[in-house]
């Protein structure tokens, strides 16, 4: 069994704050300390995806609001076109991937416009059919996907999808239970075998989306064939906002990384019975008859 390297991908979403400055800090922090390949932020239109009486509601947890109202507070959240152009540059100078989760086809249209190497599709909204085919027919790098709170039809159906468009080769699944943080007993790790049975020989990759304590957990999940590590990074977990609990902060997205290229070195068998550092150990220590 040949191992891919792992690829790792540091989600700011939204634990920028809403701050530019903080945003590229994060960036470079996730590229210089945390040796990750790729950042992630998020786009999404709220008038759009919310209804006048969710979008005119308070947050439903008001120590971390950052509006009146819950609408107030998702923009105030939100980073526009440009912005994401300045990011996007920003990681083009660090040596990191720039991409984006997008919510709505207004904003998959925005971020296309962008170029990014890869966009991802939230499990939120992984059966917005509307975007996925505006995406298939339009942006020609890579899709990822979600599949959290996702039945194993829908994800057939997704799957299905794809290939019909011509684009299952450039597909990316992720294997995600949402909730944050996730319970260890609910990551349900052995579904990346699941999908890698059923859908490996037919989409490009698949990917682990975690949104647990630690890191041990992706260890696992990169052994179990999930190449693609994508998870939450913050500055700092006490930090208002709903994902900062369910974040590495940058110790932690450094030793992931470091820990996921040990195992893909480790992850091999001998060439020969008897190793070169073995051989120094045998010529000293081996019992001769």
């Amino acid at each position: 069994m040949k191992f891919n390297e792992p690829y790792i991908i540091a989600e700011i979403g939204c634990n920028h704050k809403g701050d530019m400055k903080i945003a590229r800090e994060m960036i470079s922090m996730a590229r210089i300390f945390g040796n990750a390949n790729a950042v992630k932020f998020q786009k999404r239109n709220n008038r759009l995806l919310l209804t006048e009486e969710q979008y005119n509601s308070p947050h439903p947890n008001p120590v971390n609001a950052y509006g009146a109202t819950y609408g107030e507070h998702r923009e105030y959240l939100e980073f526009n076109l440009g912005q994401h152009a300045e990011l996007k540059a920003h990681c083009e100078e660090q040596g990191i991937t720039y991409s984006t989760s997008v919510w709505e086809t207004e904003s998959a249209k925005e971020i296309a416009s962008l170029n990014p190497e890869f966009i991802k599709i939230p499990s939120a909204c992984n059966n917005n059919f509307e975007m996925l085919g505006w995406l298939c027919d339009h942006y020609q790098g890579e899709i990822h996907i979600s599949t959290g709170m996702t039945t194993k039809d829908e994800i057939a159906d997704l799957v299905d999808f794809f290939e019909e468009a011509g684009r299952n080769k450039d597909l990316v699944v992720y294997n995600c239970t949402s909730g944050y943080p996730v319970p260890f007993e609910d990551i349900c790790l052995l579904d990346i075998l699941t999908l890698k049975e059923a859908y490996g020989h037919r989409v490009k990759s698949i990917g682990f989306s975690g949104h647990h304590l630690g890191i041990a957990v992706d260890i696992a999940a990169y052994t179990l064939g999930a190449h693609i590590i994508e998870r939450h990074f913050t500055l700092d977990r006490t930090w208002k906002g709903t994902d900062h609990a369910a974040s590495l902060e940058p110790m932690g997205l450094r030793k992931l990384c470091r820990d996921l290229r040990a195992t893909h070195k480790a992850l091999t068998y001998k060439q020969k019975d008897i190793l070169e550092i073995e051989q120094v150990q045998r010529d000293k220590l081996k019992y001769k008859k």
